[in-house]
């Protein structure tokens, strides 16, 4: 067994302030080294490679506070910027191997996140942009993205890998979630980005907000298809042949699912569906990047985040709606623990 922690960033300000904060906090941090010790195949492959000009026009296009961002970063860390976009841009980058399974009622969604602890930042933020954008609260990927969270809307996003295969040019999940967080007030919304954005790979992409109703957006590099539906783990229903060969263990979770689902009566019943390790969708396999290493939940009417890392746990509860009234969480750290010898990025 493996104790592990996420630290809780919380900042109120510009962009560019957040950047230059989370570049300082980097310095003295091991995320950096330990993932560019993980990337450094990557990196010789040329998976990095982009083209400064053209991420610097999709950003400011889509989310212009997430350049100045980007900025800040680069300064505080004393980058320049073509660095500072392979390391944080989100645009152009190889995604491993992961899993994830996806549940909503009409007033929650819970998210299992399963990864290779490597992977896993251990940093879940709250961010309250003055200069543009909606405030948020999330687990970070590759510091500016997002895993999954909700916003000061209510929208709340989680998304689930499908295929590498066939990528082309565009943004990775993680910032893909973020812009959608930040930009976006409802399902339709949401939608409407997600058909317009360049995609680097294939995923899924569920969105719930403040009327009741979830919706899977399937996208890949190719086409985005949309249906309404509160359960998603890591293939598509409707573009069917962007899938992968091997679904066994995405259609075992669907059904587990399915099955147990029908009978959820509360909110905290469906968190422990997901995060109870024998009830068929929590995973344990690290070792194969599909390892569920945190349990989410959020609820768009009362503005509420629970988390939890590992497996049988009790969440960790946020009011996020007392948070965007100025109120401070007073949790600094997140504690969990998971069944493997893997640590997260971040230890």
């Amino acid at each position: 067994m493996k104790n592990v922690y996420s630290d809780v960033i919380q900042f109120r300000g510009n962009h560019y302030d957040f950047g230059y904060m989370q570049g300082e906090l980097l310095r003295d941090s091991p995320i950096l080294p330990n993932r560019k010790k993980i990337w450094e195949t990557k990196l010789k492959l040329g998976h990095f490679m982009t083209d400064e000009i053209e991420v610097k026009r999709l950003i400011l296009h889509f989310s212009p506070g997430i350049w100045d961002e980007l900025n800040g970063l680069a300064d505080a860390l004393k980058m320049n910027m073509t660095d500072a976009i392979t390391e944080f841009g989100g645009y152009y980058l190889e995604y491993g191997y992961s899993g994830c399974s996806i549940f909503t009622g009409s007033d929650y969604m819970i998210r299992n996140y399963d990864n290779d602890p490597l992977s896993y930042e251990g940093r879940y933020v709250l961010y309250q942009p003055t200069d543009q954008g909606y405030a948020t609260i999330g687990p970070s990927m590759q510091i500016t993205g997002r895993t999954d969270g909700i916003n000061e809307k209510g929208l709340s996003m989680g998304y689930n890998f499908i295929n590498r295969l066939r990528g082309n040019d565009g943004f990775v999940c993680n910032m893909i979630g973020r812009i959608i967080l930040e930009n976006c007030a409802n399902v339709a919304e949401a939608i409407s980005l997600l058909q317009e954005i360049p995609h680097r790979h294939s995923f899924s992409y569920a969105v719930l907000d403040q009327s009741g109703k979830s919706f899977v957006v399937e996208a890949s590099p190719r086409e985005v298809l949309v249906h309404e539906s509160n359960i998603c783990t890591n293939h598509f229903k409707k573009l069917t042949h962007e899938n992968r060969y091997q679904m066994v263990d995405s259609l075992q979770r669907y059904e587990a699912i399915e099955r147990q689902g029908s009978n959820i009566i509360d909110p905290y019943q469906a968190f422990r569906m997901m995060n109870d390790i024998d009830k068929g969708v929590f995973s344990k396999k690290y070792e194969a990047s599909s390892g569920t290493l945190h349990t989410a939940a959020y609820f768009p009417n009362r503005k509420e985040a629970w988390l939890a890392l590992g497996g049988d746990r009790l969440p960790l509860i946020f009011d996020f709606d007392h948070w965007l009234k100025g109120r401070n969480e007073n949790v600094k750290r997140i504690k969990g623990e998971l069944d493997t010898s893997l640590p997260f990025v971040n230890m």
